[in-house]
């Protein structure tokens, strides 16, 4: 998918003005073929405004707490997956190098189930694909369908014969012991 990512920002004399207006190009994994990442903006703190709007995004691909970031994936459609013999050596070297941190979050011997400590606001944008929970539960997400993911272990599912894209905006937040969040 094309991704266009316009970005306001104010002078010194407090005038709104466009800062960026550019194509963002993919990070695209060659050992996950399809797998498709915008990374678009971000920071590891509150925001504060006035912002001048030359932010970059931090390295991370998870924000700290306080922290966010913002931006699209892209799921392969299920035949371009299957067709793809998997190096998984050679794809968590590629994916720690270009998406910094994602590898700590996912399980090996569950392949695509991870936990995070953000709080996500997701929107299917096109396609359509599955959210698994840890306890095998499913609901099927179809575009304009959106989740909010409270760091719960999970996994992205697209058993479609098409790409599907999401919209997501991760919001860092700090992971309490079970016991400490029981009172809530």
């Amino acid at each position: 998918m094309k991704i266009r990512c316009v970005v306001t920002g104010r002078t010194a004399t407090g005038t709104s003005i466009f800062v960026r207006d550019t194509a963002v190009d993919p990070i695209a994994l060659t050992a996950l073929p399809g797998f498709e990442f915008h990374r678009l903006w971000g920071g590891d703190a509150v925001p504060q405004l006035p912002c001048g709007g030359a932010a970059a995004v931090p390295a991370a691909y998870f924000p700290a707490a306080n922290g966010f970031r913002f931006g699209f994936f892209t799921i392969p459609a299920n035949s371009e997956r299957a067709a793809a013999p998997l190096d998984l050596f050679a794809a968590l070297a590629e994916m720690q190098q270009k998406l910094p941190g994602m590898v700590e979050v996912l399980e090996p011997a569950n392949p695509g189930m991870h936990t995070t400590d953000t709080v996500d606001f997701d929107v299917v944008v096109s396609g359509e694909c599955y959210l698994e929970l840890d306890n095998g539960a499913e609901v099927l997400l179809k575009p304009g369908d959106c989740v909010i993911q409270n760091g719960t272990r999970h996994a992205w599912r697209n058993r479609s014969a098409d790409p599907c894209v999401i919209a997501v905006t991760l919001v860092g937040a700090k992971r309490m012991a079970a016991s400490e969040s029981a009172a809530e």
